[in-house]
């Protein structure tokens, strides 16, 4: 294991430690660069089949395919070797899919490694779209996409969650701060450099792609995000999936990251008026319980949720040309409660910083509380 807990394989010390004056996206651009794509899956089924044939379709083949097998109960191994994909194991039962990516990693070849969720199907041009924004001297460390306008679930949920992350994607074009796993690049030294993804803090689908951006910019590198480089979700969302996802496993970590590395992020998810969407909204909530004993708290509480509305516009617009007015007044209340439970996310995440720091101090104390005094 190395000194900061990252990958407990150690399977960067085998020959592939750069050299000590090649800084983090350095390479020969005198050589075409070659592209592997690792897919880490977790009972992939026909989602994975989809996957593996838009791979296939590609304009551009990739130089290898690898499915990293996290403990799947169903025929996912069979599926991607129908496909002539490399077909590697965890090791573990769902050891998560930063342990999988890590072991995808330590088996490719290529230049740039492109990992793909399992329920991801690429365009039939983003893997030479990935290619091409490698080449030249601007050339980023690393590189992210987004959905695209078409999710395959028709319901209501699946279309709005999948459209807002392409919303936030497209209105953040440029350089960023953080990677995505679901359809990011990065130079293969870059990630040797950085240890790649922190497989002991994140055993299950987490933050654990912008948990390594973070380490990655820290580190000189540059991570852009490029809307143009698109994947298709094939993902079913419902109300409780939402929920857990976006309050579990990426609200609470995410602030309680922010907090370690002391960030104050202004891109993605964290912009200015996300947050004071934010602040409005538990405003109006406190206002809506004192309506109960005024009319002008009722009054307020309109005014606040107008402000919101207000202050999102752009959102419900580009929902409004997507799918209609329909469809963009029905996403106004939900994004709402996004900015609710967004608001829970942080406190939540806050108070388990706050905890785990008083347990660190406590633990490293000399002298506790009840012990002063000894004969």
């Amino acid at each position: 294991m190395n000194s900061d807990g990252v990958i407990e394989d150690v399977f960067w010390l085998m020959g592939e430690l750069l050299p000590d004056d090649q800084p983090i996206g350095g390479r020969d651009t005198t050589m075409g660069l070659t592209l592997s794509v690792i897919i880490p899956v977790h009972n992939g089924g026909t989602q994975l089949v989809r996957t593996l044939e838009a791979l296939i379709n590609s304009t551009y083949s990739p130089d290898e395919i690898i499915v990293v097998d996290d403990g799947s109960s169903d025929d996912s191994p069979a599926i991607a070797a129908r496909f002539g994909a490399v077909v590697l194991y965890s090791g573990r039962c769902a050891g998560g899919p930063a342990h999988a990516r890590n072991i995808g990693a330590r088996y490719a070849k290529s230049d740039i490694l492109l990992f793909i969720d399992a329920d991801c199907a690429v365009q039939p041009e983003t893997v030479a779209r990935v290619l091409r924004r490698f080449e030249g001297a601007d050339a980023p460390t690393a590189l992210i996409g987004t959905y695209d306008d078409s999710p395959a679930e028709t319901n209501f949920l699946s279309q709005y969650k999948n459209l807002i992350h392409a919303y936030v994607h497209r209105s953040s074009a440029g350089d960023v701060s953080s990677f995505w796993g679901g359809c990011g690049a990065i130079l293969r030294n870059a990630f040797i450099s950085i240890n790649g993804f922190d497989s002991l803090r994140f055993r299950r689908p987490s933050i654990e792609d912008i948990e390594m951006g973070y380490r990655l910019t820290d580190n000189g590198g540059r991570i852009a995000l490029d809307p143009q480089v698109q994947v298709k979700h094939l993902k079913r969302w419902t109300l409780p999936s939402l929920l857990r996802t976006d309050l579990m496993d990426r609200a609470i970590p995410w602030t309680q990251l922010l907090h370690e590395t002391k960030r104050k992020e202004q891109n993605l998810n964290l912009q200015f008026q996300q947050k004071l969407s934010v602040v409005l909204i538990y405003l109006s909530m406190i206002c809506l319980v004192g309506s109960l004993v005024s009319s002008v708290f009722a009054l307020i509480t309109l005014l606040l949720l107008t402000v919101v509305t207000l202050l999102n516009v752009d959102v419900y617009a580009f929902f409004a040309r997507q799918r209609g007015l329909w469809f963009a007044l029905r996403v106004v209340p939900l994004h709402w409660l996004y900015y609710a439970y967004s608001g829970l996310g942080f406190m939540l995440g806050t108070s388990a910083y706050a905890g785990a720091q008083i347990r660190q101090r406590w633990q490293s104390s000399p002298i506790r509380p009840g012990t002063h005094f000894t004969n």
